[in-house]
């Protein structure tokens, strides 16, 4: 993702998530971060044609609960078209985040799923994600639980060792 793709992410942002959108400044935010030798962010699009068709993004940064001092990724976003719902584009985008996850050498992974979103959590625990815990209220406005989920690969094997094979979706381009 690129400053230039921040306005047709913020149409699609906008049409998924009506009620807790990022804002623009939150994007820009993100991508600051995902540039240059400290880069901790990996953020990437999905483009069809000349239409953005999905997004996705992931922060790492040092340190976990277990108070290993080893780095732990989160999954902050993963956005797909309506239209592009079952064509595994959303398996695409999550296999990008998990070889960034590899290249910046996290231990484990995290990320939060509304617990009335059953499609994302089957997604997710294609990849080996496991559901560990609740956050009551996080989604506002209307007050919905996360789900928190894990993903701790084994040290030999990788994040996206445990990943469905995912062909290309026809036309669709995952840009960086």
């Amino acid at each position: 993702m690129r400053w230039w793709d921040i306005d047709p992410v913020l149409e699609l942002e906008k049409a998924l998530f009506p009620e807790d959108a990022w804002s623009r400044g939150m994007f820009w935010s993100e991508l600051a971060h995902a540039r240059g030798p400290e880069a901790t962010r990996r953020y990437v699009v999905a483009v069809q044609g000349d239409r953005l068709v999905g997004y996705a993004g992931l922060a790492a940064g040092a340190g976990s609960d277990s108070g290993s001092g080893a780095t732990t990724a989160d999954v902050q976003t993963v956005a797909v078209a309506r239209d592009q719902w079952g064509t595994g584009l959303g398996a695409r985008l999550m296999a990008e985040l998990l070889r960034a996850a590899t290249s910046f050498d996290c231990a484990e992974i995290m990320l939060e799923c509304r617990v009335d979103n059953v499609r994302a959590q089957k997604l997710y625990e294609r990849f080996g994600f496991e559901a560990i815990g609740f956050r009551r209220g996080y989604y506002q406005p209307g007050n919905v639980d996360a789900l928190v989920m894990r993903l701790s690969p084994a040290p030999e094997s990788g994040p996206a060792a445990g990943a469905p094979s995912v062909n290309g979706v026809q036309g669709t381009e995952i840009n960086g």
